[in-house]
């Protein structure tokens, strides 16, 4: 592991236990290293913080942001006081731009393959909630005009959604959902885990996507856990 000082840091930043760096889905390309304290890096899962590692002194992190040009796929926040380093950008392009075009193109590919791989991960925990199957009239809004479709499942962390027309992994949208029991629709921002084509579908699986609830109020997550919990209990 390499030492803080073999780095060309630009400034050093000090942060109160408990203080978040950067959150999951925000812009950035700063790279950073440890230089005291620890970093806890958290992603939400089904509305849950699950810690995915703590870093320690010398680690470095926030690099998927630079290479790959990705919002952050996690939040971060300091443990303890903690003091970090921000490697000189002008440095690290420097660097970056001193690799071949063809081994910048594995790098950049291999940062969103992970990328993937975790929120597929993500997804897997997510499906551990009690979802059911439930053909359930939905409204979202795509780049050019607004899609009304049907759910394939749902779970109070998310849904599935039969379309054409899927939107790509990442993405973030409203949907309105129209749920049994309810007048006026349930609202709630939504981010795509994962998207299939028609020409990528298989028998059993047809063009869609599956999405996660990033923003629901109190009121239409407590109706939706108990819309899902009946529904269960009738499958």
């Amino acid at each position: 592991m390499e030492n803080a000082d073999a780095h060309n840091l630009a400034i050093e930043e000090t942060y109160q236990d408990g203080q978040i760096i950067f959150k999951e889905g925000s812009s950035g390309d700063w790279i950073y290293i440890v230089i005291s304290g620890a970093v806890e890096i958290f992603k939400d899962v089904g509305g849950e913080s699950k810690t995915i590692e703590v870093l320690g002194l010398n680690e470095v992190f926030g690099e998927l942001g630079f290479i790959g040009g990705l919002k952050r796929t996690a939040t971060a926040k300091a443990v303890g006081v903690t003091t970090l380093g921000i490697i000189d950008r002008d440095f690290l392009d420097n660097e970056f731009n001193k690799l071949s075009n063809q081994f910048r193109a594995i790098l950049v590919a291999i940062t969103h393959r992970f990328k993937k791989m975790l929120d597929r991960a993500c997804d897997y925990t997510t499906r551990s909630e009690s979802r059911v199957p439930k053909a359930l009239s939905l409204v979202f809004k795509s780049r050019e005009s607004l899609i009304r479709a049907y759910s394939g499942d749902i779970s109070t962390g998310g849904l599935s959604i039969k379309t054409e027309n899927p939107l790509p992994p990442g993405h973030q949208f409203r949907l309105k959902l129209q749920v049994p029991g309810r007048e006026e629709p349930l609202q709630t921002k939504c981010e795509v885990v994962w998207s299939r084509k028609e020409e990528e579908g298989a028998p059993g699986k047809p063009s869609g996507m599956g999405v996660k609830f990033c923003e629901i109020s109190e009121d239409d997550s407590q109706f939706l856990k108990k819309y899902v919990s009946e529904a269960s209990e009738d499958e």
